[in-house]
């Protein structure tokens, strides 16, 4: 008896002239960010030949490779294979390399829209901070501006939308929240996202000898301060890291 063939779990899609897009999805979701760890894991391990960059978004996975090396088909032949090789959308999550552990206040001057967000997500402002600072997040994407991550995810209560409408700005360093995810802001920006807090950490830094503090995967959790512990950590920030420790893991 044939066995039927696994339900094709992303599609292939050319980028330019020397780039794959594997899609799993046209939004981002709790199953689908899983995917998207586990398999651009995977996919780096693999060493495919040719295969010079592999980047990962909130929904899909940017494989860019060198053609001299290799062509498109090739690579394309080479992820449909590691694409069948497991069933990516209820892959674990790859064990984190780092861990980062990052100051931040929540509420009052520095986090305007935590009781908003709080009423979104059901629960107190209390029990908001709680369910942040509990929460393992992971790094699920870099972008927008440099440095500037998605991390995610929160629990399921938090899966609320963005704003109708644009706060003006929230500045550098800003811990805002909505659809279960929390981007933490590199620079003063515009943004739809609600902000519930403030951390002195900047993983953007241009002078630093390491500009681009955070990778794609790392884990990160918060640590609640005080309003004098935070004026603290701004007024010593000189290097970005604003009392951030990283902790390495393997």
């Amino acid at each position: 008896m044939n066995t039927p063939p696994r339900p094709r779990q992303a599609e292939l899609l050319p980028l330019g002239p020397d780039a794959v897009i594997v899609r799993f999805a046209l939004a981002a979701g709790a199953q689908v960010s899983g995917a998207v760890q586990a398999f651009s894991e995977a996919a780096r391990q693999a060493a495919i030949q040719g295969v010079r960059e592999v980047t990962a978004s909130l929904n899909s996975v940017l494989v860019r490779f060198e053609r001299r090396m290799t062509s498109r088909e090739a690579i394309m032949a080479a992820l449909d294979e590691l694409l069948g090789a497991e069933d990516w959308l209820n892959a674990p999550l790859p064990e984190p390399r780092r861990r980062w552990r990052v100051p931040a206040l929540f509420g009052g001057r520095h986090g305007p829209q935590l009781a908003e967000a709080a009423g979104l997500a059901g629960v107190s402002e209390a029990r908001a901070v709680r369910e942040i600072a509990g929460a393992e997040l992971r790094v699920l994407a870099i972008g927008f501006a440099p440095g500037q991550p998605y991390l995610g995810l929160l629990p399921e209560n938090w899966d609320f939308p963005r704003q109708s409408h644009l706060t003006p700005e929230v500045p550098a360093g800003a811990v805002t929240v909505a659809v279960r995810q929390i981007v933490l802001f590199a620079n003063a920006s515009k943004t739809g996202w609600r902000q519930v807090g403030l951390s002195a950490f900047r993983p953007f830094w241009p002078e630093r000898a390491e500009p681009f503090l955070l990778r794609q995967g790392d884990a990160l959790r918060f640590e609640p301060v005080s309003e004098n512990e935070m004026d603290a950590l701004l007024a010593n920030a000189s290097d970005g890291l604003g009392g951030a420790r990283c902790e390495v893991l393997g």
